[in-house]
């Protein structure tokens, strides 16, 4: 338990007992006011009343000063009455009196009245002894109950002084001594204190700092400097360019190779701010643009540097280093390592693998150009008539050489979008008639299984800013997935709308839906769903997202599985042009 809580406690406890005992005893003295009260204000002046009748009859009743007395001695008593049986007594005195009023030498009657006076105050005479009791008995419990408050009072407050100040002195006394065998070095010596205490956090912290203290002290210089050494020599025979940097970005080391490919002498760089390097090496700017927006855990794009006298390429990567120090249980941030991981080879194995599709591609176009032609010719009926069978096979190899050169187109954008080399054209466009003229593209395809097309375009659409080639490929190719996974005779819905000052293109199916665990994974490169039995490359999604992207453009998909899906891009209208676009302009 904390001190603080002790003492509140502690405190709290006698305050509220001597509370207690103020309560008491004012409780049981108004009780014992109100009973003397009761005695005398009512049980006392009936006697005195009485009294002053006796006399009244005493010294003569005749005289007319005498039954005045006896008259007002008499209306005092009947508005003092209180007893039992006491207004009946009363009652018949007032009888009686009127009665002696006449007949004043009536000595049997007066004796009567004498009489039940006499009854009157020995009535009041045993109600003052009852009523005395009571107020002794109230007076003992009031004794007993504040006698009882006052000793536990009086034992809380001597436990606070037996045990309090030494809750409270003894823990700093063992401090005391602790922290004078420390300044004496002996560094293992460690306090005990209860856990729950602010005595046993500061119990903790003493034992940390002793910790580490006697770690320091148990560690060798010579041995802390070959270590050093150690770690500089590995880092500086890495084939990997490594940077260090403390919590405050400053230079702590920097290797062989990454000197190198950045230009620096290690003295003139050791020490100081990679940010104010950065001011004068474009380099190292790049490598330390990601610090200042604290965004150190993101892989950037591939940097290009030109070493060992050729392009070579390198992924950078920041790692913070986080260590927990001795004694403590929170890890603490100490600086970050930013590595250059060299990809020069895997980057010329794609690219050559890019070239090749490409190359491939192209030159498969011809042939499938030819081939299409030729069938078309033979599908001519000047040259010839086919029978069934051969109308059958033409139709087939149609379809084949089409697919083939979708594959081949699909490749060759692909090709495009990894090299880096798509030629974009963003112009004003109108988005009705990209929708017309994918719609006219597809519509062949539709009509095969009678599927019809719903288009809804609002009326206050803005101009878009786009690619009117790339954008009707990319909802042409929407169109003709949706085409693809829809049933006969259903309908596909095409709705272009105004959103945040863009412009929304959604196209709707009603065929099965995308599972959900694929939903993530449909816009990857040669990904297609596992089982599905439709023609594809994987590849229309991937190279659509990257034309809409390209355009600053946005592309997403919903999907309510086993009731169809939804696609749609966003693309920036004329009203909300981005900043490039706006240099432009």
């Amino acid at each position: 338990m904390k001190i603080k809580t002790k003492l509140v406690l502690g405190v709290g406890l006698l305050f509220a007992m001597i509370v207690g005992l103020t309560a008491i005893s004012t409780t049981y003295i108004n009780k014992l006011s109100d009973d003397s009260k009761n005695i005398l204000t009512d049980n006392y002046n009936t006697l005195a009343y009485c009294r002053q009748m006796l006399n009244a009859l005493n010294d003569d009743i005749a005289n007319p000063e005498a039954q005045k007395n006896f008259q007002e001695n008499l209306a005092k008593q009947t508005a003092t009455i209180t007893e039992v049986g006491e207004k009946e007594l009363t009652d018949k005195v007032t009888v009686d009196f009127a009665r002696i009023m006449q007949t004043p030498n009536d000595r049997l009657l007066i004796k009567t009245i004498q009489r039940d006076i006499t009854d009157i105050m020995l009535l009041n005479m045993q109600a003052i002894q009852r009523k005395s009791e009571v107020a002794t008995k109230t007076a003992d419990r009031a004794i007993v109950w504040i006698a009882f408050t006052g000793t536990l009072c009086f034992l809380i407050a001597f436990t606070l002084l037996v045990n309090l100040p030494s809750n409270v002195a003894n823990p700093i006394r063992e401090l005391t001594d602790s922290i004078r065998q420390i300044a004496d070095k002996n560094y293992s010596e460690r306090v005990h204190f209860e856990s729950h205490s602010e005595f046993g956090e500061l119990a903790r912290s003493f034992n940390t700092m002793a910790q580490k203290l006697e770690e320091y002290s148990n560690s060798s210089l010579a041995k802390l400097m070959m270590e050093k050494q150690r770690i500089e020599t590995l880092i500086n025979n890495m084939s990997e360019p490594v940077i260090g940097l403390d919590e405050a970005n400053i230079l702590l080391f920097m290797n062989d190779i990454a000197l190198k490919i950045a230009g620096l002498q290690k003295d003139n760089v050791i020490g100081k701010s990679i940010l104010d390097i950065a001011k004068q090496n474009d380099l190292v700017k790049t490598l330390a643009q990601d610090l200042v927006t604290n965004d150190t855990n993101t892989k950037i794009l591939p940097i290009k540097i030109y070493a060992n006298n050729k392009e070579s390429y390198f992924e950078k990567e920041i790692i913070p280093i986080k260590i927990t120090p001795t004694g403590e249980k929170e890890e603490k941030y100490i600086g970050n390592v930013i590595l250059l991981q060299n990809i020069t080879p895997y980057k010329e194995l794609d690219f050559a693998k890019t070239n090749f599709i490409a190359t491939v591609s192209h030159e498969l176009k011809t042939p499938i150009s030819s081939i299409k032609m030729s069938l078309q010719l033979l599908e001519n009926k000047r040259v010839g008539e086919l029978n069934t069978e051969q109308q059958s096979l033409v139709e087939s190899i149609k379809e084949d050489a089409g697919r083939l050169l979708k594959i081949t187109g699909e490749l060759l954008n692909m090709t495009q979008v990894e090299s880096g080399t798509i030629q974009i054209n963003v112009v004003p466009s109108e988005a009705r008639e990209i929708v017309e003229y994918a719609v006219n593209a597809i519509k062949a395809t539709a009509e095969q299984k009678q599927i019809k097309f719903e288009v809804k375009i609002a009326d206050d659409l803005p101009k878009i800013l786009a690619d009117n080639d790339k954008t009707a490929w990319v909802l042409t190719n929407l169109l003709s997935n949706a085409i693809r996974y829809s049933y006969d005779n259903s309908i596909i819905t095409i709705e272009v709308a105004k959103e945040n000052n863009k412009v929304r293109f959604s196209v709707t199916d009603t065929g099965q839906g995308i599972s959900p665990q694929y939903i993530n994974r449909i816009f990857d490169r040669y990904f297609r769903i596992p089982g599905t039995k439709k023609e594809g490359t994987g590849l229309g999604l991937s190279i659509s997202k990257e034309f809409i992207e390209v355009q600053g453009g946005e592309i997403s998909v919903k999907s309510d599985f086993g009731a169809g899906s939804t696609f749609s891009f966003v693309l920036n209208s004329l009203q909300n042009p981005p900043e490039a676009y706006k240099l432009m302009l």
